[in-house]
């Protein structure tokens, strides 16, 4: 043992080295165990301690977590009631800021200036209105929140006596100032004052919008825009600004009612005075020439407001109103502008309408018709939806009623010619009656394209009326004429019983011959005469004329024809064949001046100057060869007398038929030859016959 202690092995060294090493940290842990018991036990007391504290710290922190809560209440409280101090503070600015640029406004002179500076009227006004409505809305929340905390305060004594009054003071002047001074800022303050000013203005401005150029041209009837892009941004401004303080029945009170009135001083300077007459009983004691003038203005006057006046009116309330509720309310509010108007035009085309059925103004009921009838598009488009069903149906209404009176007085006029209604008289002299001739001109104007369109499209449209959609439509062209060979029916009958009223024989043939002839002369070649056919204006007119013609050769001339036959003479004996001869030329010289007188004072020259002409040939054909033939033949017999020579008749008969003053007054005015003057003109035949002739 004592020999490896000794020794100075290295491994023994490091072997009590590490020995030593374990020993210390065997102390060096038994101390540290020593020192963790001793902080344990510190440990302990500091918990120990800690626990007390901190029961006696609990109240403490629970009061502290009520104070912050308590904080937080109250500023939930006091933060609306200091925004609703904020805007008052805003809107006290902009009434500041408004009253500054309306001083600034009364001072502006030229009109561009002015509307810049009501756009910053507006501006200032739609501010004070927002913040104004943002106090209103922010009040009462803002009161109820401070009244809920004061409420709370006094109940639970959270704060001091002092803090609570002052926040219950504030309560109570909040109140006072919500109560008074908030609905006074809104309708008693400046905002109303600058709303009424506003209104003026708006008034003002729409005043100044005026219709220009009206009737200089009426051929061209194009809409014009009203106002210039600034005016209509201001009047577009102030109307949203007045619908949205409130004020929206104003502001459609006033524009209709000086947009009315605009349209109608641009209509009254077209003097429509003929509109103040509008009732039916008026219209029928109107003189003929001044209706007729009334109802062409009409028709312009009617095209014109549709056209432009109210195409313009429509355009400015759309560009003036359609932002208001979504654009619901322009299309009323034009409506209301023209319905005034379109109510005076309308009474006076019913007016028309149901006047006496007298057949001129069928011409003029055409005419109002048509121009109904192309405006129909346009109107319709103007006064579309349901705000101008209303003025649409007069529309219609009236257009019935044109419908209804033309188709009427075209038939009752058929009817007045048929009954002989003029109370006339057949003419005297068998001339074309005033009747005849009118109706004739009536028809052929009435068959013109300008007016036979028309009435077929009425005549169609009062079928489908009475008949129902189930008829198979006629055509234009076949309802035409069949309401107008209807009226020639009647004309017809008109003239034959007018005929049979003459007492003389030749009279009745001389008028049928007239009249009938110069029915087919006036119609052919015309737009009636097309529409009614050739063949039947032949027919019922030309042929009859030729008819009527034979009719009066045979009884006028065929008698005096008659006294020479000769088939008496060579029935006599030779004794007797002298008087005879000479009776007959002396009863055929009498018949003859007869027949010249009756001419000259009775007879009616034909008007027609080919008719007249063939109905010469025709007689001096039948006449003068007979005379001739008879003179010749028997002038030994009638030696010692004047003779009228057969130059002489034939001379005789073409101023029968031609006049002397007929283009003068139009009636022949034949040369007067009394018995003696044709007598006398006999001589001239002695000096023509030089040998008398055997009886044959």
């Amino acid at each position: 043992m004592e020999l490896i202690t000794n020794s100075d092995d290295p491994v023994l060294s490091k072997l009590q080295l590490a020995c030593s090493d374990i020993k210390t940290l065997l102390h060096n842990s038994t101390s540290l165990e020593k020192c963790l018991e001793k902080m344990d036990e510190n440990f302990d007391a500091i918990q120990e301690n800690v626990t007390v504290a901190s029961r006696r710290v609990a109240p403490l922190q629970s009061l502290s977590i009520g104070a912050k809560a308590l904080e937080t209440r109250i500023n939930r409280a006091i933060s609306p009631a200091l925004a609703l101090l904020d805007s008052f503070k805003h809107s006290e600015s902009l009434q500041r800021r408004l009253l500054d640029i309306a001083s600034k406004l009364l001072n502006e002179k030229t009109l561009k200036d002015r509307l810049k500076m009501l756009i910053k009227y507006v501006d200032c006004v739609d501010e004070l209105n927002i913040s104004l409505t943002s106090i209103s809305q922010e009040s009462e929340p803002a009161i109820q929140k401070l009244q809920e905390v004061v409420e709370y305060l006094s109940r639970t004594k959270a704060t001091d006596q002092y803090r609570t009054h002052r926040l219950r003071e504030t309560l109570i002047t909040l109140k006072v100032l919500y109560e008074t001074e908030v609905d006074s800022m809104r309708f008693d303050g400046l905002l109303d004052e600058a709303l009424l000013n506003l209104q003026d203005e708006y008034e003002n401005l729409l005043q100044q919008l005026r219709h220009q150029n009206m009737g200089d041209d009426m051929n061209e009837m194009v809409p014009e825009k009203l106002g210039t892009e600034l005016e209509l941004k201001v009047v577009r401004r102030i109307s949203g600004t007045l619908a949205a303080n409130d004020c929206l029945d104003i502001c459609i009170d006033i524009f209709v009612k000086v947009r009315y009135r605009r349209a109608a001083k641009a209509l009254m300077r077209l003097s429509p005075d003929y509109l103040k007459t509008c009732t039916p009983e008026e219209i029928d004691e109107m003189e003929w020439v001044s209706l007729e003038t009334a109802i062409a203005l009409w028709i312009q006057h009617f095209e014109l407001a549709v056209k432009v006046v109210f195409v313009t009116e429509k355009d400015l309330c759309n560009q003036v109103l359609g932002n208001i509720m979504e654009g619901m309310v322009w299309p009323e509010c034009f409506v209301k502008i023209a319905d005034k108007i379109m109510a005076v035009f309308f009474r006076f085309g019913e007016g028309v309408a149901r006047s006496d059925k007298e057949p001129q103004k069928l011409f003029k009921l055409l005419d109002m018709f048509d121009s109904l009838e192309k405006l129909k598009p346009e109107f319709s488009e103007i006064f579309e939806g349901e705000a101008g069903a209303d003025i649409c149906s007069r529309f219609r209404e009236l257009k019935k009623l044109l419908v209804h009176s033309s188709t009427k007085v075209l038939w009752e006029f058929g009817l007045q010619i048929e009954s002989n209604q003029d109370g006339l008289p057949p003419p005297h002299d068998g001339s074309v009656p005033k009747l005849v001739r009118y109706a004739i001109n009536y028809l052929k104007n009435l068959a013109v394209d300008s007016y036979s369109a028309p009435m077929a499209q009425v005549l169609r449209t009062d079928q489908l009326w009475k008949a129902g959609i189930l008829l198979t439509p006629e055509t234009d062209e076949i309802l035409l004429k069949d309401a107008i060979s209807n009226v020639m029916e009647a004309i017809q009958r008109n003239i034959e019983t007018k005929k049979s009223l003459y007492k003389d024989k030749v009279l009745p043939h001389i008028f049928a011959m007239n009249t009938y002839w110069y029915i087919y002369m006036r119609t052919r070649n015309t737009e009636l005469g097309k529409l009614l056919g050739e063949q039947y204006m032949k027919k019922r007119y030309r042929h009859v004329a030729e008819e009527s013609a034979y009719l009066y050769q045979k009884q006028a001339w065929g008698t005096l024809v008659r006294l020479l036959d000769t088939e008496e003479i060579k029935r006599a004996n030779k004794d007797g064949i002298g008087v005879l001869i000479r009776g007959k030329m002396d009863a055929f010289m009498d018949g003859f001046d007869k027949m010249c007188q009756r001419h000259r004072s009775t007879y009616s020259i034909i008007s027609d100057a080919d008719l007249r002409e063939q109905m010469k040939e025709a007689t001096v054909t039948l006449v003068l060869p007979a005379y001739t033939e008879f003179l010749n033949n028997y002038s030994s017999f009638l030696e010692f007398k004047s003779n009228m020579s057969p130059e002489l008749l034939n001379d005789l008969l073409n101023q029968i038929f031609e006049g002397v003053d007929q283009v003068a007054d139009g009636k022949s005015n034949l040369h007067r030859w009394s018995s003696s003057d044709l007598k006398h003109s006999r001589r001239s035949l002695i000096d023509q016959t030089h040998e008398s002739k055997d009886i044959p």
